[in-house]
């Protein structure tokens, strides 16, 4: 069954001087302050496209390398990864880069980081990025 999740994004003003307010809309469960200045320049406590897709790409990640890892008889204690999404003003979004720190007993630093690569291009986020770079940074803890 597919499964549609919607945000809504309410805008006031121009680009540069407005603001606004992305609302995470299929679970109610929050609702993120915008603004150019955030997205351009990065302003604490403000969020921005770059850092909810960052927020996405972790989560489904995450998500893919737990499946392999579990499928192949591996299933993580934990795994903790952090996704970077660069936005260049005048350019767009030019990367996102995955750090990932892990606890997965009996697997080689080898094999994990076969299963890592594996899990960047099996991700559907990933694919949705293809179009950017997207770098992997993987260790065992």
């Amino acid at each position: 069954m597919a499964v549609t999740s919607e945000s809504t994004t309410l805008w006031f003003g121009s680009l540069t001087e407005g603001h606004g307010t992305t609302s995470l809309d299929t679970s109610d469960a929050a609702e993120f302050p915008i603004t150019w200045a955030a997205r351009s320049e990065g302003v604490a406590g403000t969020t921005n496209p770059e850092e909810l897709l960052g927020a996405a790409h972790s989560a489904c990640y995450s998500m893919a390398l737990s499946h392999a890892l579990t499928g192949a008889g591996h299933p993580p204690e934990s795994l903790q990864v952090t996704a970077a999404v660069t936005f260049q003003p005048g350019e767009g979004i030019t990367g996102s880069h995955l750090l990932v720190n892990a606890k997965v007993p009996g697997i080689t630093p080898e094999q994990f980081a076969a299963f890592a690569e594996d899990a960047k291009t099996g991700c559907p986020v990933s694919a949705a990025l293809a179009g950017v770079s997207i770098t992997l940074e993987a260790t065992l803890a």
